[in-house]
């Protein structure tokens, strides 16, 4: 007789997950708290004068371009940079970009390639500690939430944690994430107001947010 305990009852492409395909996976069930929030984004980080030079540079840069950005355009020349600048690079964990995640949630595999997420690791990423998933001007259809929610909850199957960080961005607003397991097994997720990176008070609290995971949430 087989064991329906640890039978794979679905099998599904990050890429290709939408609230239906989340909902067959696991309950995920939206919180409408932002105060979740507040310890990360008031972390304590004193940007650098070169740092917010650089921040206002960028924004010079493409805020007359970024709408008609192509996916590719809007990572190479706005989101990359911008992570390389907040530098996940240390010598207990690094930048990983679209490396490959397989993991087991709810008796579902789950797979894929994230567009970037922060592990340690030297060939391949261990024990992810955050994710982000970036689209371009709109959804479309897409569901960047959805997905970087799906990635981050095998993070917790293969960390065996109960709680992890994301990001998710559509052109130029940025939403944070915040995914619990229950000990039911359901999720709770909290998705912070929005950001606008074409802001500078935006941009510079999306890099604080961000220096908060680097130096808070990536034990």
């Amino acid at each position: 007789m087989s064991d329906k305990k640890n039978t794979i009852r679905g099998s599904y492409k990050f890429s290709d997950i939408d609230y239906d395909i989340l909902s067959n996976i696991a309950k995920f069930e939206l919180q409408a708290d932002w105060t979740i929030f507040e310890e990360w984004f008031n972390y304590k980080y004193e940007i650098e004068p070169d740092a917010l030079k650089w921040l206002k540079k960028l924004i010079e840069t493409h805020k007359y371009n970024m709408q008609n950005y192509t996916e590719r355009q809007l990572q190479a020349q706005f989101i990359n940079p911008f992570l390389s600048i907040v530098n996940f690079n240390t010598d207990k964990f690094k930048s990983w970009f679209e490396y490959e995640l397989t993991g087991i949630v709810n008796n579902c595999k789950l797979t894929g390639y994230p567009d970037f997420m922060v592990a340690p690791g030297n060939i391949k990423p261990e024990k992810p500690f955050f994710f982000f998933q970036e689209f371009k001007k709109s959804r479309t259809n897409s569901h960047p939430d959805f997905q970087v929610l799906a990635a981050m909850s095998v993070a917790i199957a293969k960390n065996n944690l109960n709680l992890m960080h994301g990001v998710y961005n559509i052109g130029r607003l940025w939403y944070f994430l915040i995914l619990k397991k229950l000990d039911t097994g359901k999720y709770q997720y909290f998705q912070s107001d929005v950001f606008d990176s074409l802001k500078i008070n935006d941009l510079k609290q999306i890099f604080v947010n961000l220096q908060a995971v680097k130096h808070k949430y990536c034990k």
